[in-house]
């Protein structure tokens, strides 16, 4: 049962992190239990794993249950058995799917259940962020719509949200169309007292350049941005507020953290802006809360009794109830989990007042006691690019053709890349066979050949080619045989460079 926003408003600010500690062990130990005896593949992977469910009664012993994950169970059992009780064609679902390392398409479902979590995590920091009960609000949606998660997944969300008619919030759908967005925001946006702009941070940038470059005038009006599906720089986000008129850095810009197999998981509230660009001004504190982590992490907060985070060998793993019941599933995320009060204590060790921080830049009163994510460097074989994932067995297949194998090893390493003015460049590098010169390869027709490629084989590269065109056309460096940078000859080829 997914309880109203009005409780969940009074028990978040109220609440020590010790209860909503209690609340996610319950959720996620009667949760086994229920998948465990009405899901048929769960029952087989217990099974195959000699666990007996009814022993599992205490978190020690819920911490002893194997990891799941696409490979060893997604994508072993029929697809029908891992539905509660085997029920799937007879139910009613919204289908998202995304891209597999092959291309080939895996279908997540959600049930109204989904839905109506996500509806409650947007009302929740649509009225402690953007005050969407006290300011007339448009939202234009600017994630992808289609098949992908991001921009159904949102507009059933916020369509929920205005169906109550608790609040004046319209919302628009054009997708990743930036002149669609503009002229929506330059139309309609006067007509409101704020406009919240979602969409892919890399998207969202270019959308204020171009808008920059085609007189708009973002500071004419209150506006506000809602990220979702990669991490950025706290430089992103102070260049984002520098050119858009942005008054409050903790409550104007927020990110969220979701895949598509579990969907919106957490997302940054105030106070975890706050720790991230504290930690980013202290090397010691950064160092005892990431480790030497080189990428700044993603760090969110997230409700337990939802989406319960644990950390096994440093990979995220979450309980959910998801379209496919997932216990401990491996998001295949690099990360770690922390409770309020222990990142109280690590500020605590460094002689900063977190509480007390936090009233000086006035975000005492968004405060909620609920525990920490962090997550960095996806860990799977994918760089993200606009919010699609790609994958270098698609290069492969075009330098291992009959046209380029004579001029390449079939070696790449993909990279996203970020140029001054902090535009992401898909980049692919490329290792040359011995005696093979650059001036030997057609760039042109190398580019145009991975582009092919790439738009029949990725549905989500193919929606991001159609609206950004030449943006999303790959960076192509070529590099001498062996090379020590990224083809040095011992060890795994790195794929990915993250």
């Amino acid at each position: 049962m997914i309880r109203s926003t009005k409780w969940y408003l009074n028990m978040l600010k109220k609440m020590p992190s010790s209860y909503w500690k209690k609340r996610g062990e319950d959720f996620a130990i009667q949760y086994f239990h229920e998948i465990a005896q009405n899901t048929p593949a769960y029952k087989r992977f217990l099974k195959d794993k000699k666990i007996n469910f009814k022993k599992i009664k205490h978190l020690n012993d819920f911490k002893d249950i194997p990891l799941i994950n696409k490979k060893n169970y997604l994508k072993k059992y029929n697809y029908k058995d891992l539905f509660k009780n085997g029920s799937f064609s007879d139910k009613h679902w919204v289908i998202s799917s995304t891209s597999g390392s092959t291309g080939e398409p895996f279908y997540f479902p959600r049930s109204d259940e989904q839905d109506l979590q996500y509806a409650l995590t947007a009302e929740l920091y649509l009225i402690t962020n953007f005050n969407i009960d006290k300011k007339t609000t448009l939202y234009i949606n600017g994630f992808a719509m289609g098949v992908w998660i991001g921009g159904l997944f949102t507009y059933q969300a916020i369509k929920h949200v205005v169906s109550e008619n608790k609040y004046k919030i319209s919302i628009i759908n054009p997708g990743i169309n930036k002149n669609e967005i503009i002229k929506a925001f330059k139309k309609l946006g006067p007509y409101f007292d704020q406009v919240i702009i979602g969409g892919y941070p890399p998207f969202i940038k270019d959308l204020i350049d171009y808008g920059n470059e085609n007189n708009v005038d973002w500071h004419k009006q209150t506006v506000k941005f809602i990220f979702s599906a990669e991490g950025f720089s706290e430089d992103f986000r102070d260049y984002i507020m520098l050119n858009t008129g942005l008054k409050n850095i903790y409550l104007d810009t927020l990110n969220h953290y979701g895949t598509v197999d579990i969907g919106t998981k957490s997302y940054e509230t105030p106070i975890s802006i706050l720790v991230r660009r504290l930690a980013l001004k202290n090397k010691e504190l950064y160092k005892s809360l990431f480790g030497n982590i080189y990428k700044l992490p993603t760090f969110t907060q997230y409700i337990p009794e939802h989406f319960y985070f644990e950390a096994v060998n440093g990979e995220l793993v979450c309980t959910s109830r998801s379209g496919l019941p997932l216990v401990r599933y491996n998001l295949l995320d690099n990360g770690g989990v922390y409770d309020f009060d222990e990142i109280i204590t690590i500020f605590n060790k460094h002689n900063i007042d977190l509480i007390k921080e936090a009233k000086k830049v006035g975000i005492y009163n968004t405060i909620w006691k609920i525990p920490f994510v962090y997550l960095y460097e996806r860990s799977d074989m994918s760089v993200t690019f606009y919010g699609a994932n790609i994958y270098p067995e698609t290069i492969k297949k075009v330098l291992e053709s009959s046209i380029f194998n004579k001029f390449f090893t079939g070696k790449c390493t993909l990279e996203i890349k970020h140029d001054k003015r902090q535009n992401q460049i898909f980049t692919i590098h490329i290792e040359l066979k011995n005696n093979i010169i650059k001036s030997k390869v057609n760039l042109v027709n190398l580019k145009s050949s991975i582009v092919e490629y790439l738009i029949k084989e990725n549905s989500e590269y193919k929606n991001n080619y159609e609206q950004l065109d030449r943006l999303a056309i790959p960076k192509i460096i070529f590099w001498s045989n062996g090379h020590d940078k990224y083809f040095k000859p011992t060890g795994k080829q790195k794929w990915v460079k993250k």
